[in-house]
């Protein structure tokens, strides 16, 4: 993606445009982290992981490509009933 100053203001810096480069760079990395985070909690595969929608939202939803079996039971040794979960068959 690119972004240029005129997308940002007018008048962007090169000093601003530097901290929307380091700002977008740590969501990317962010969402990279969670992705692991999500693959190593399930036992998936990085590859069957990935984000729906919220790339740059506090607020994501996340594809796992998983046995629902499987899936129910890591929810359940987390604490969440498994019915509470918006989960597609």
């Amino acid at each position: 993606m690119l972004i240029s100053s005129v997308d940002i203001c007018p008048v962007c810096s090169p000093e601003c445009m530097a901290s929307v480069t380091a700002g977008l760079m740590s969501v990317l990395a962010a969402n990279a982290e969670l992705i692991e985070l999500i693959a190593k909690t399930f036992g998936a595969a990085k590859r069957d992981v990935s984000l729906e929608s919220g790339e740059r939202s506090k607020l994501k939803r996340v594809a796992i490509e998983l046995d629902r079996r499987r899936f129910e039971l890591v929810l359940e040794s987390l604490g969440i009933d498994p019915h509470d979960v918006n989960a597609s068959p």
